[in-house]
């Protein structure tokens, strides 16, 4: 074996061509000694057992198994858990933490394009990117759209307001800097000189709902968080404002969301639910003013070769004895989404 031994565990179609392309597999068996280019899709087979014997470096991704003490157990000398996705919650345990194995993750690669989704969401709703769409598209002639023209859509001097400045967040408001929007941010954790060097207003939670023309949900889900979006905050909100959701489900009460859409009040730009995947009778798939998509905000197809990136390039910091740039300790797991 020449150099650390590095061993794969994430869902194999997850790691083809996108993830991990052969180019960076290539470029961790320049690094070490990559075990097996086929990444391991559970920890208890003889497959498992042989690589994890001499892996130092464990590389994570969607649909890896959890690994806590059955993974200590096995790769006694494990050094490094670099997660090539974002949240490690489910997959890596309290164990490995307490053990003293680093921890590195990839969401800040995964912010990148739900920032950009965001970004494109916001500019699409403020002009009414949708709703002159669907008129243009049932009517075959612009009755319906010319007259919308004179209304007061558009993206000049709107106010966006963004709850929570996460790593998504900070990102939205820093894409949003050339245009002329005006800009508020609820986030408990900040003072007003933390928002304003963002480049935000800082507001409370009422105020932002009640003068924002477009929201944009950036908080983690956390029973904290749970729900914090219900009935109240929603009936707050201007007639014709957007709620964008990219961040989770859960952050909104959903019952609630859909009372005040079938209202026709406001609009929506739905990228999560809760649960994941609607009921079919959902009125999330029917209902006019909403824009509903599958959760492809975070990183798709090609998008995922920042995942892979980010990862690899950890694991070179950490073999060159340099500081992670995203290590995670045990306390940062409660405030992760």
């Amino acid at each position: 074996m020449t150099g650390p031994g590095i061993a794969l565990a994430m869902q194999p179609g997850q790691r083809t061509e996108h993830v991990l392309p052969d180019r960076l597999l290539d470029r961790l068996a320049g690094l070490g000694t990559l075990l097996d280019r086929q990444p391991l899709e559970n920890f208890d087979d003889e497959r498992a057992r042989r690589v994890l014997a001499d892996a130092e470096i464990l590389i994570t991704g969607w649909g890896a198994p959890s690994a806590g003490e059955n993974v200590l157990s096995l790769a006694k000398g494990l050094k490094l858990v670099a997660h090539a996705a974002g949240t490690v919650k489910g997959i890596v345990g309290e164990e490995i933490f307490n053990a003293g194995v680093k921890v590195t993750h990839a969401a800040e690669a995964n912010a990148v394009p739900v920032a950009e989704f965001t970004l494109a969401a916001i500019l699409f709703a403020g002009k009414q990117v949708f709703r002159f769409r669907d008129f243009y598209t049932a009517d075959r002639d612009r009755d319906r759209t010319y007259p919308m023209q004179r209304l007061a859509i558009g993206n000049y001097g709107r106010t966006v307001g963004i709850i929570g400045a996460s790593r998504i967040g900070r990102r939205v408001i820093e894409l949003l800097k050339p245009f002329e929007f005006n800009i508020i941010l609820f986030d408990p954790t900040l003072s007003a000189v933390e928002c304003t060097a963002l480049g935000a207003e800082k507001c409370d939670l009422d105020t932002l709902m009640r003068t924002s023309d477009i929201v944009s949900l950036h908080a983690p889900s956390l029973p904290s968080t749970r729900h914090m979006i219900d009935a109240g905050k929603l009936a707050l909100m201007k007639d014709g404002a957007v709620l964008i959701n990219t961040a989770r489900g859960a952050i909104i009460d959903e019952a609630a969301l859909l009372a005040t859409l079938a209202t026709g009040r406001i609009d929506a730009v739905i990228d999560v639910t809760d649960p994941e995947v609607p009921e079919r009778t959902s009125p999330f798939y029917d209902l006019p003013n909403v824009f509903l998509t599958p959760h492809i905000a975070g990183a798709v197809g090609l998008e995922r070769a920042r995942l892979g990136e980010m990862a690899v390039d950890e694991v070179e910091r950490f073999l060159q004895g340099k500081p992670l740039r995203y290590a995670l300790t045990l306390a940062d797991l409660d405030r992760l989404a």
